[in-house]
């Protein structure tokens, strides 16, 4: 178990807290925007279609779960893990125009947003490292890997194919009718599978390999550092 430097983990979370909070609430505030769009304006009308992130955090998901992640890493000098999760966005699938179809680019929103992010950071990753060396350079290149990191990970876990999560929402409306219905009576159970899953390691297993890539396409596409 390492010592904790407090000056590293403070350098730490000062790079790390905007692009991990855009992030996250982001992520939440595009499917409330794209849920207006087709006709529900519950999240709009709630103030949760806004850039600010106070009003998406929650104290444990968006705070609480990532430092306490960000402090275990450090203890285990195994690297940085980042994780966390923003109020959900309330969507009124009823006042959709069309909710079944509809309801599949709501739930495309949010890893979509997360990719817009990943390419932000990527391009102001590719600036931190052209710039001269200087007091930024260095700070601009951390934080754009943090959002690099952030957004790839809960772009690829949303996706993951399993209700609540966005992608197994996404699949629910790609399926006819009748098979949609029987695969959305997993959402109960979606999360405490998605935690067995993880905590068996077997979550890893399956995304990791897709996060890798994802990243190696980004570092390909940007020309930076592996």
């Amino acid at each position: 178990m390492a010592d904790i430097d407090i000056n590293a983990l403070i350098q730490t979370i000062a790079v790390a807290a905007i692009p991990v909070l855009l992030a996250i609430t982001l992520h939440e505030a595009a499917h409330g925007y794209v849920a207006r769009h087709f006709g529900d304006p519950t999240a709009w009308a709630l103030g949760r279609v806004s850039l600010n992130p106070l009003r998406h955090i929650d104290p444990i998901g968006t705070i609480a779960v990532p430092l306490g992640m960000l402090l275990l890493s450090l203890f285990l000098t195994s690297g940085t893990i980042l994780f966390g999760w923003a109020k959900p966005v309330p969507v009124d699938f009823g006042r959709l125009r069309n909710p079944k179809r509809d309801m599949l680019w709501v739930a495309a929103a949010g890893p979509a947003a997360n990719l817009v992010m990943l390419l932000f950071w990527a391009a102001f990753a590719k600036l931190g490292w052209l710039l001269p060396n200087n007091a930024f350079s260095l700070p601009m290149a951390r934080m754009a890997e943090f959002g690099i990191i952030a957004n790839i990970i809960l772009m690829v876990l949303n996706l993951f194919p399993l209700p609540p999560l966005d992608g197994g929402r996404v699949l629910v409306n790609l399926l006819p009718d009748g098979a949609a219905r029987r695969y959305a009576r997993i959402e109960p159970f979606g999360m405490p599978i998605l935690i067995v899953l993880l905590l068996t390691g077997i979550l890893g297993q399956i995304l990791m390999p897709v996060m890798a890539f994802v990243a190696n396409l980004i570092a390909l596409l940007f020309q930076l550092p592996t």
